[in-house]
Formats: structure tokens, sequence, C-alpha cells
């Protein structure tokens, strides 16, 4: 098969962000409905759409989430007669979180339809940083394309942060509370808890690699954090400002060390921090921008976070 040949459809964001940054870009035929990175895949047609209203409140998205879920129903369905029609040689897609993106199993389904041709499936499953730039590599080697120096990069991105924490004393590492969901309360996992850690910061409730967890209230009182971060999955800035202000109409909130220090932050958890791709190196700088501004200043503050 030649490069020329290749038809690339990619069923998730983070996926056709490493296809993008491997200069695949002019390969991809189609995207899913979240796809919105680089801008030029815009206009390529969505291969998939969701069985939920996404513009709902959190507590009903959540709520709609687990129905499809014990109904065995994905929570996004594949176009499969689009997908006929762009004859992909290759899909790239995910196993990690059906909540996400499409399932894996839904991938599999649509690909019974497709008589005419067979193409190769590349799911992608990262739980930690490592994974997703093993995963830039898996697909440049499937593509045969050169990986090494946008690896090298992002790696040196990493490296340039961590070589400034790791000289902080213990009493310059404030306890950080990453905020995935507010209703119900969520803490951010996977490859958060090692961002903040990289970014100087103490993480709490969420151990790396491990999924996220529904946090009591009253236990994310009691931990009173020093500085508290929204990053609700799939949402921009705007939506985050609205979903965090739910939580300051309750009683406790005006009491919480962060509160009283300004230290309450918003992020663009759609861009950044929910997408295991060549962005989360970019995620790592907004959190060191955050949690050390006398040390880094990357300019995201705007487009990547505002305080509340």
């Amino acid at each position: 098969m030649t490069k020329d040949s290749i038809r690339i459809v990619s069923l998730i964001p983070s996926g056709t962000e490493i296809l993008a940054a491997l200069g695949l870009t002019d390969a991809i035929v189609g995207r899913s409905h979240e796809c919105d990175f680089p801008s030029q895949i815009r206009n390529l047609p969505a291969c998939t759409q969701a069985r939920l209203n996404s513009n709902a409140a959190s507590g009903e998205i959540h709520n709609k989430v687990n129905d499809l879920l014990q109904s065995a129903l994905s929570i996004y369905q594949i176009k499969t007669d689009l997908l006929h029609q762009l004859q992909p040689t290759h899909i790239v897609t995910q196993d990690q979180c059906d909540v996400c993106a499409v399932s894996f199993g839904e991938v599999e389904n649509a690909l019974k339809s497709l008589t005419n041709t067979s193409p190769q499936v590349i799911s992608l499953q990262p739980d930690i940083l490592k994974d997703v730039w093993n995963d830039i590599a898996r697909i440049a080697e499937v593509f045969d394309v050169d990986s090494a120096q946008v690896l090298e990069n992002l790696q040196n991105r990493v490296k340039t942060i961590v070589d400034k924490t790791q000289a902080l004393s213990p009493t310059e590492i404030p306890s950080i509370a990453c905020i995935e969901w507010t209703e119900p309360l969520m803490s951010a996992s996977n490859w958060i808890p090692e961002l903040v850690t990289y970014a100087g910061g103490k993480p709490l409730f969420s151990s790396t690699g491990k999924p996220s967890e529904i946090l009591k209230w009253q236990d994310f009182v009691n931990s009173n954090p020093d500085v508290i971060i929204f990053m609700p999955c799939g949402f921009d800035l705007k939506r985050t400002r609205t979903e965090a202000n739910s939580l300051t109409q309750k009683p406790e909130w005006e009491k919480l060390r962060a509160v009283q220090n300004n230290q309450v932050y918003i992020t663009d958890g759609n861009a950044y921090f929910n997408r295991p791709g060549p962005r989360l190196a970019d995620s790592l700088e907004i959190l060191a921008e955050i949690i050390h501004p006398e040390i880094f200043e990357y300019g995201y503050q705007g487009k990547g976070w505002e305080k509340m």
C-alpha cells in the first residue's frame, strides 16, 4: 500500500491529533463528531454521533450515560453508511473508556457491514503519559513515518518542567484537587495525577493510571486543597465555568483554603486534559503555569485556563 492510497478514519480526537502531529492529516478522510483539532479536519465528514444531549446539565448527562451503558448500548453510534462510502484502509479508535468515545465493540459491529473492504483497526488504550508516547510511536510505525522528532520535542517539554520542579522543597508543593465532573463530583485520574506531580503539585484523591472516582462532598471539603482545578471531560472554558459555579453555592465552599486564597481555576478540559495525545504536553505546561506562576509562564491564560 502506498501512502497516497491510505484512507484513515479517526474515531477519537486524540487519535486525530496524533495523526496530525505525524504529518498524516491529508490521509484522514473521516473523523468523529468530536474531532476538532487541527482546524482543517473540521471539514471532513463526521462518522459518529452521540445518543445523548451534550448540552444537558452534568447530572442529566451522567444519568443518561449510566442508562445507556446499563442497557448495553454505546453512548455513541457509528454512521455505517458513511463509513461504507469512505472505504477506509485504517480506522483509529480506542478501547479504554466507553464514555470518552465510540466503543471498540461498536467499531467491531460497524466493520461487519463493510463488505468490500477490511480496514486495519488501530485501537488506543493509554492510562499514563508513557502509553501516549508509545501510541504515537505505534501509529507512526503502522504508517511508516518517523516519530522521533515529534516524541523528542514532547519529551523535552516535559523534562524542562520536571527539571525545575524537582528542585522544589516539600513546603513549596501545594495539594491539588483536579475535578473531572461536578455532578456527581469526580476526581480526574489516569495521566492527570502524573502531570500534576511533574508540574510541582501533590495530587489528591486519584492515583496515576487509575480510573476516575466519585468523590463524597464531605471528603472533598475535609481534604481542603491548596489549589482546585476544574477540567470537566468534554467541556470548554465557558461551559466549565458554568459547571464549576454550581459548587460555589454550597455552604462549605467559601471556607475552603483554595477559595480563600483565590486559587481556584477552570481549564479547557476538552481541548487539553481529556485528550491523551500530543497536547498533554500543553496540559502539563498549563498546570505548571497555574501551580507555579513564579517559575513558569507559557501564555495559556485566557485560552487554556482562567481563574474562577
